[in-house]
């Protein structure tokens, strides 16, 4: 059964892929990273926020489809919110399979799905003290498509 959690706090990695290695031989991984700079401007900070029931109701549906639509043992999708720094962990997309290549797609699947499906509002605080809220990208939504069923 897929896990799916919405969290302040930081995540073990070795735990969480640690878990997913039963009855597995392939287990892929995405973790997202807050980066030091957005735009060519130095971040500050990013804020997540979200709705929980709306929120976790998604990314549930989210590892669902993945699980239908691969052969895969399980899968884990882990989100933080709040106020992160650069370097932290954001997201853990994470799918275990009996091979390599159906769970790297099923994670590849998750995080592109994660970014456009997934109800968090995300804004960004510079060095300088301006904050943006982050708006849809056109990147995001080309590799969600690629996934068309």
């Amino acid at each position: 059964m897929p896990l799916i959690r919405v969290s302040l706090e930081d995540f073990d990695v070795a735990t969480e892929l640690s878990r997913l290695q039963v009855n597995a031989g392939a287990v892929a991984s995405f973790i997202g990273i807050v980066r030091g700079d957005s735009h060519g401007r130095a971040l500050r900070s990013m804020t997540l926020e979200h709705y929980p029931a709306m929120t976790e109701h998604a990314l549930a549906e989210i590892a669902d489809r993945a699980m239908r639509r691969w052969d895969l043992t399980d899968c884990t999708i882990i989100h933080r919110i709040g106020r992160l720094k650069p370097g932290a962990r954001i997201v853990l997309a994470a799918a275990a399979s009996a091979h390599r290549k159906a769970a790297l797609e099923a994670t590849t699947f998750l995080i592109d799905w994660l970014k456009t499906d997934a109800p968090f509002w995300k804004r960004e605080e510079f060095s300088s003290g301006e904050s943006v809220w982050v708006t849809r990208n056109a990147g995001d939504d080309e590799a969600r498509a690629r996934w068309a069923e």
